[in-house]
Order: C-alpha cells, then sequence, then structure tokens
C-alpha cells in the first residue's frame, strides 16, 4: 500500500457524513475486538470480497450508498486491516 493511497483514504473520510463515520468505527472497533472472521458474518455490514480488477479487497456496506473497500495483510505475527477507500456506490 503506497501513502498517496493512504493519504487519499484519509481525506475521503473527513468528507463523509457524520452517521458514515460513525458507523465505519462501528466497524473497525468490531474488528478490533471480535476480529474479522467473526465481523464477516454480521449480516448487516454485507461483507464480500471484490472481483476484476479488485480481487484481493472486499467492501463493507457503512448505508445503502456508502461503500468501504478494504483488505486484509497478515505478516505472520499479525493481522492488518487498511481501509483503502470509502466511496459513494453508483447504481
Amino acid at each position: 500500500m503506497d501513502i498517496v493511497k493512504l493519504d487519499e483514504a484519509k481525506k475521503q473520510i473527513k468528507k463523509l457524513p457524520l452517521y458514515i463515520k460513525i458507523k465505519l468505527l462501528e466497524w473497525a472497533k468490531s474488528v478490533e475486538r471480535d476480529g474479522i472472521r467473526e465481523v464477516r458474518k454480521m449480516k448487516g455490514f454485507h461483507d464480500e470480497p471484490l472481483k476484476g480488477n479488485r480481487v484481493g479487497q472486499r467492501s463493507i456496506r457503512l448505508s445503502k450508498a456508502y461503500r468501504a473497500i478494504y483488505r486484509e495483510e497478515n505478516n505472520g505475527t499479525i493481522n492488518l486491516i487498511i481501509v483503502e477507500e470509502v466511496n459513494k456506490h453508483e447504481y
């Protein structure tokens, strides 16, 4: 993950409506507390793997319109969950 993508994700999060920021924080706290495997089972986030040029990334729903795109890295000791993008999903 390069620094440019992380900076872009931070900018995107700053611009989000408050209720979306709260939902993202709620998801992050759940991941920290229960682990990503358990949180993926929660139906409210609709966690799913992505396809095509986004293979290796996953998506969660923060609302009907907003999605967060994340990926998981494992360095052998620790699992890192990296939010790469938060956007308004187009239908």
